[in-house]
């Protein structure tokens, strides 16, 4: 008995608080440069080139269905997926600084 209260606390505390009214903001970074006119293809995501040859793609995403489907693109594009961050509230337009990693 022990042993399914301890499962129940751990699954409490990893449930996340569903905010319905809002989609999550995700940063996706990808390898190479894309295109500003893949912008609709990626469901009006903000593409940013960055200096070092990666792309950043950036923006609201409604559900976990729709971020896959987001990845699902970048794989059949062929572009190496670098990393898929989500944004905390407030922190969208502030850019990592030098050597800071999110």
């Amino acid at each position: 008995m022990a042993i399914h209260n301890r499962y129940k606390v751990m699954s409490n505390e990893l449930e996340p608080k569903p905010t319905p009214s809002q989609p999550s903001v995700y940063q996706i970074r990808i390898k190479g440069y894309l295109d500003s006119q893949w912008s609709d293809w990626f469901e009006g995501l903000t593409i940013t080139l960055e200096e070092d040859g990666n792309t950043l793609l950036s923006g609201p995403v409604a559900d976990q269905a729709a971020l896959h489907g987001l990845i699902k693109k970048v794989r059949d594009l062929g572009m190496p997926l670098v990393s898929v961050s989500p944004v905390e509230p407030g922190q969208a337009d502030v850019p990592p600084q030098e050597g800071e990693t999110k």
